[in-house]
């Protein structure tokens, strides 16, 4: 099961919402629509846009995950229903797990409902893990010492 690593050429896999991890990338997975929370509007993004987001808890017979959709997202996806997402990938929201279509994902209605009860008790964004900090991208001179600012008074 490849599901590891960044998705940059790599095939899409097909995966149960059980076999999911922190780490998945570039994965399709079938699920039913269990809830949907209220929908928030946000300011997002570099520009500081308005944008409507909303978790939509989703599972199947392995396990339930959240899945969190932005703007146009939202009305496609309706209680009760099955979808599909392709090229999705995990990450963390404070700690939890969260699956995301992106930008290189879909998310459609499917044409099959999907068997069975979901199973609500291993619900795999209940569980928190350590996040790692991010490293720090600022600009660094030769010396290996942090730069400050743009502007460096020359010395005679």
């Amino acid at each position: 099961m490849a599901v590891e690593g960044f998705s940059g050429g790599r095939k899409p896999v097909d995966v149960k919402v059980g076999e999911l991890t922190p780490a998945s990338r570039a994965v399709n997975v079938k699920a039913k629509v269990v809830s949907k929370s209220e929908v928030r509007s946000i300011a997002s993004g570099r520009d500081g846009a308005p944008h409507t987001v909303c978790d939509a808890l989703i599972g199947d017979e392995t396990g339930c995950i959240y899945l969190t959709l932005w703007d146009d997202n939202i009305a496609k996806v309706k209680e009760g229903e099955t979808i599909n997402i392709g090229n999705g990938y995990v990450s963390l929201f404070r700690g939890s797990m969260r699956l995301n279509v992106g930008r290189y994902g879909t998310l459609e209605v499917a044409k099959e409902a999907l068997e069975g009860e979901v199973n609500t008790e291993n619900n795999l964004s209940s569980k928190v893990y350590e996040q790692q900090r991010r490293p720090f991208r600022g600009r660094r001179d030769f010396g290996g010492r942090e730069r400050r600012g743009g502007f460096r008074q020359r010395r005679y």
